[in-house]
């Protein structure tokens, strides 16, 4: 094996992706603390064709140097919307026909790896803040959470390694119609 140099990667310019299809999936972000967090999954989405990132309540927004460390750029590829009222933007994606989908914890979750995502629909995955999670009143309105299993001595993963575990599933779902 070699290790593949970096123009032997095909990468697309800023403005190829701009015009890639992306697949029905909008990530938000409600209240996020770290910059590093919000940079790291701007990165995601630019990897796995996410529609759109929002931005939503105390959760910082483009441009920033702090973001930038971990976006690399993802900022000028990937959509964004910054959105004060994570509940509100809940109930437009809503009226929008899209899914909602939380990362959670809760009573009746439904385990990560049982739930098969369905490429024919929208989906929006709300994830919530390093500390509080996901509002109790945007679960209120969710069609499903979803838990990953763990097994180690902490109940949460760091929010960007949660979202790219997620998003994966759904990418991989939209790859495979």
């Amino acid at each position: 094996m070699r290790k593949l140099k970096l123009e032997e990667l095909g990468r697309v310019s800023t403005e190829e992706y701009k015009n890639i299809e992306k697949i029905p999936v909008v990530v938000v972000l409600d209240n996020i603390r770290s910059m590093h967090n919000v940079g790291a999954v701007f990165r995601t989405a630019d990897a796995f064709l996410i529609e759109k990132v929002y931005l939503c309540g105390i959760t910082a927004t483009p441009p920033h140097k702090e973001i930038h460390k971990t976006a690399i750029g993802a900022t000028e590829s990937v959509d964004w919307e910054y959105e004060e009222n994570a509940l509100n933007l809940i109930e437009k994606l809503r009226k929008d026909n899209y899914s909602i989908v939380c990362i959670e914890q809760v009573e009746n979750s439904i385990s990560f790896p049982e739930y098969e995502v369905d490429p024919s629909r929208k989906y929006a995955i709300v994830m919530g803040n390093e500390v509080d999670g996901v509002q109790q009143e945007i679960i209120d309105k969710t069609d499903v959470c979803l838990e990953i299993p763990q097994s180690g001595t902490k109940h949460s993963l760091n929010v960007s390694v949660c979202t790219g575990i997620v998003l994966w599933k759904w990418y991989e779902a939209f790859l495979q119609k």
